[in-house]
């Protein structure tokens, strides 16, 4: 089998529409990794190919077919032999992501064990890959494993972490002979450099206070620290396991959540009219005018709807809690959204598996998707400004006696 050593990108893709190539993506795809590797190959040769020179240390000697799994489907590619030595491109066959190789994973592992043969096969066939042995799919899931480990287990050294978001997904799962719903417990906090991060992950058989409990102890076991305040939906137990692990630090209840929570205590004619009304107490520009705001709100509420003020009134410590902290970060820490987004990156892949084989798989795909978010936050821009971070450590606890060299009024500013 030869190879063109020489590719015109323009002519050749020319060539391949002319010719009503039913799949030229595919067939650019294998024309340019080949010349790629060619090219490697001439250089570890010292000469081009097929060129007589003094600085020649090496010839090619043929090629030999390796399959390559891409996102484009199988491609069959062509890699040089040489006559001493030999030459592989591990540049090209290792590059796929983490969390690719964990959904490939998965989903081969489903296969091997029967589980939905004919949804696997579908969904393997639209993947564009054939013929993943055993032995491929034990290695693959090794190396993940190990990685996905390290990072679950890794010391939390970029504190203190002043905000967390904790949320919980259900996810699908065969055990014992049948599907049961596991929960997958994810927390994100803000480090000291102001970056994003994934801190855990675990998988739980219910979503209740045990379950909070033993993951927020792994987490403060590994080092979180310095926790002012934890954001979530109003899961059950996740308060009174908040304050077991995380003496002094606050609970934000989500605003979203809560909105939607309260809406279905009034009649849906009147949902429009409620929703906007309660928007407004976050529109405040000030701590105080926020409280002022909420208490009117209230009032408004109790003449038509008593049992929505009341609900809405109890709520206010949770869901005013943002308040304490600089007017800057109200946005990133009044919801849990920016958790929901990330979930829904998560669901996005699980969703392609549909019912995991077992809970090491759960692990296995979200862990490797979390672990390539958590690069991506570490290279972007900061989540929040180190200057209000500061500002956030430096809240007034209730019933202390502030320091007269520090402007309250700068930390709500």
């Amino acid at each position: 089998m030869a190879v063109d050593n020489s590719v015109d990108p323009a002519g050749w893709l020319a060539e391949q529409i002319g010719a009503c190539e039913p799949d030229v993506l595919r067939s650019m795809v294998k024309t340019m990794a080949e010349a790629l590797m060619s090219a490697e190959a001439d250089a570890v040769c010292g000469a081009d190919y097929g060129t007589r020179s003094e600085d020649r240390v090496n010839r090619r000697n043929g090629y030999r077919v390796r399959d390559w799994d891409t996102r484009a489907g199988t491609v069959e590619l062509a890699i040089p032999k040489l006559r001493s030595g030999s030459y592989f491109p591990e540049w090209l066959l290792e590059r796929r992501r983490r969390a690719e190789q964990a959904l490939v994973s998965v989903v081969a592992t489903s296969y091997l064990l029967g589980v939905s043969t004919r949804r696997v096969d579908k969904l393997v066939e639209q993947m564009g890959i054939k013929g993943i042995s055993k032995s491929q799919v034990s290695e693959m899931s090794k190396v993940l494993d190990a990685q996905v480990a390290a990072f679950r287990n890794r010391p939390l050294e970029g504190g203190p972490y002043a905000f967390v978001w904790v949320d919980a997904l259900t996810q699908k799962v065969r055990e014992g002979g049948r599907i049961v719903n596991v929960h997958v417990l994810v927390a994100t906090g803000v480090n000291a450099d102001g970056h994003r991060e994934i801190l855990g992950i675990e998988v739980t058989s219910a979503e209740d206070g045990a379950g909070w409990l033993a993951f927020l102890r792994g987490l403060v076991a590994r080092g979180l620290s310095g926790v002012q305040l934890v954001i979530s939906d109003a899961h059950r137990g996740l308060v009174e396991a908040i304050g077991s692990t995380l003496p002094g630090a606050g609970w934000q209840r989500c605003r979203t959540h809560y909105l939607r929570n309260l809406l279905t205590r009034v009649p849906k004619s009147a949902q429009p009219w409620v929703a906007t009304l309660v928007r407004t107490i976050f529109d405040q520009p000030a701590a105080e005018e926020v409280a002022a705001q909420h208490a009117r709100v209230v009032a408004s509420l109790e003449a038509k709807h008593p049992d929505a003020a009341e609900h809405l009134d109890q709520a206010r410590p949770d869901l005013l809690a943002f308040t304490g902290f600089p007017r800057q970060l109200w946005r990133q820490i009044w919801s849990n959204n920016p958790q929901e987004r990330l979930n829904k990156e998560i669901r996005r892949r699980t969703d392609v598996v549909g019912i995991f084989p077992h809970r090491a798989a759960i692990v296995r795909l979200v862990g490797a998707v979390l672990m390539e978010q958590t690069d991506e936050w570490t290279e972007a821009r900061r989540y929040m400004g180190l200057e209000f971070l500061a500002k956030a450590r430096l809240r007034v606890v209730e019933g202390t006696t502030p320091d007269p060299k520090i402007d309250n009024r700068e930390l709500t500013a």
